[in-house]
């Protein structure tokens, strides 16, 4: 009885948006009606250069961001973590900020600092004698800003996340280690990475999901530009659906973006699931 109206709000808002989607992904708008197509948009997309591009876009700053910002929180966790650092609280508050951040908000005050004329980071360049930087309109530097936007915003994010999992580590252990003549270093890597792998699997797997997910960011910042440089699955989705009116083809591109999801999710699972088990 008290499960009852959940289970109603489940149903009606997100398995029959669901379901739905995923019948509409085997459908194409044909003199205004739905037709079944079977695998047709599917196929499509193995032969829609701008599908592949936002693959191959997303690919990147997965490969780049997502280490990069695991590495960083690691240390900012570190560093927050130090019994010598005064105002610990204000700085962890400080570093977490960011991810309550409104995500058009940020987007838009990054596009305010990048601006390629004014633009405070091209004035802090010119201090050194450096040319300003087109950085939202050379490819190059648009996935650089881009990576640099979503890595300010979620470092401190997870950062908070790695130092839970390094309070948990009794401070006894890096006693005994001190007492065995560890280094710092052995000290990290015998004792506290073993032991923060399932959080930092979760911080990837979280981050991974997120990229994949990724629009705000870059539809403010760049609307996917230039030359299809940021676009990102969801951003064509979003364009293909909302702009074209193509739905059944956003639905197709939608489901390939879940299955890209879960793929990766149990592969990052698995390695570093394999590697705890050793």
């Amino acid at each position: 009885m008290f499960a009852g109206p959940a289970a109603v709000l489940f149903a009606v808002f997100f398995a029959y948006p669901l379901g739905a989607s995923l019948f509409q992904s085997f459908t194409a708008e044909r003199d205004g009606a739905s037709v079944w197509v079977g695998l047709a948009q599917y196929r499509r997309m193995a032969s829609d250069p701008a599908f592949l591009e936002s693959l191959v876009n997303v690919g990147l700053i997965l490969l780049v961001q997502v280490p990069l910002m695991v590495v960083l929180a690691l240390l900012l966790a570190g560093l927050l973590n130090q019994s010598w650092l005064r105002f610990r609280g204000a700085w962890r508050a400080v570093y977490f900020l960011p991810a309550v951040t409104t995500l058009v908000a940020y987007a838009v005050v990054f596009q305010v600092l990048l601006k390629t004329d004014g633009g405070p980071a091209n004035q802090f360049l010119s201090v050194f004698g450096l040319g300003p930087v087109d950085w939202l309109n050379d490819p190059a530097w648009a996935r650089i800003s881009l990576i640099a936007s979503l890595t300010w915003r979620w470092a401190g994010y997870n950062a908070v996340i790695l130092l839970a999992g390094l309070q948990a580590i009794g401070k006894e252990q890096y006693e005994a280690a001190a007492l065995d003549g560890a280094s710092a270093f052995a000290t990290y890597r015998r004792i506290i990475v073993p032991q923060l792998r399932p959080v930092v699997l979760f911080c990837a797997v979280t981050s991974t999901i997120g990229t994949l997910q990724l629009f705000d960011e870059n539809y403010v910042l760049t609307r996917g530009g230039p030359d299809n440089a940021t676009l990102s699955p969801v951003v064509y989705l979003y364009r293909t659906g909302f702009e074209q009116l193509d739905f059944g083809y956003a639905a197709a591109i939608a489901w390939v973006v879940v299955l890209l999801i879960a793929v990766l999710s149990l592969a990052q699972y698995l390695l570093f699931g394999r590697q705890e088990r050793r």
